[in-house]
């Protein structure tokens, strides 16, 4: 996949705010027909608070819709004497929704890039991987969209990003596989270029 294919995936959500806005009362209130659906009274005591409160959990799931990934990667250091070799952060964790059944992922993710005369403050790594995943997603694209925007964002040599996940609507329903995991790689610049690099990489989030 070219980058100007990857940076339009990344884009996408900047799409997305030109949807017609639906209040917190019109999403309850479908909740409300879910609960129905299901085969629930939505007035019974135990459930009347259930759709306002569904509708506030969403907004913690999916608040990535409302972030910008490179505005948090805004603020870099250049003083760094001209260290050069990759930048390892392990063992993030990883909650997001598939985009297919909304059944939650759950994981952990692996970021690396390879400074060009700047480098960001390594909290700013783990909430590039939140944004984008509090959002619908499948795991494929989740992978390249944090590679690409580190990539752009810092100019940097090289991106590697590795993330592995359960998914809930493979391990509770379906084929109901419940030890199966996931594991996506994606490399850019010197990561993809220098197998060296990349085997290294690999070597040491594997530690």
């Amino acid at each position: 996949m070219g980058i100007k294919r990857a940076m339009k995936l990344v884009k996408n959500t900047e799409d997305n705010k030109e949807l017609k806005k639906v209040s917190d009362k019109e999403a309850e209130e479908a909740f409300r027909t879910i609960l129905s659906w299901m085969g629930e009274n939505p007035a019974r005591e135990g459930l009347i608070e259930t759709p306002k409160r569904v509708v506030k959990a969403f907004k913690e799931y999916f608040s990535g819709y409302s972030q910008d990934a490179n505005k948090i990667l805004d603020k870099t250091f250049g003083d760094v004497k001209g260290y050069d070799d990759m930048v390892i952060e392990k063992n993030i964790s990883v909650t997001s929704h598939c985009e297919h059944h909304m059944a939650p992922i759950v994981g952990v993710a692996h970021v690396a890039y390879i400074p060009n005369n700047k480098v960001v403050g390594l909290s700013k790594l783990a909430r590039v991987v939140e944004v984008f995943s509090k959002r619908l997603q499948t795991q494929e694209r989740l992978t390249m969209q944090i590679a690409h925007t580190l990539m752009s964002s810092l100019d940097a040599k090289g991106v590697a990003v590795t993330i592995d996940a359960a998914h809930q609507c493979m391990t509770m329903r379906g084929v109901k596989k419940e030890s199966a995991t996931t594991v996506t790689n994606y490399f850019t610049g010197q990561f993809k270029e220098d197998l060296s690099k990349q085997n290294r990489y690999l070597r040491l989030i594997s530690k």
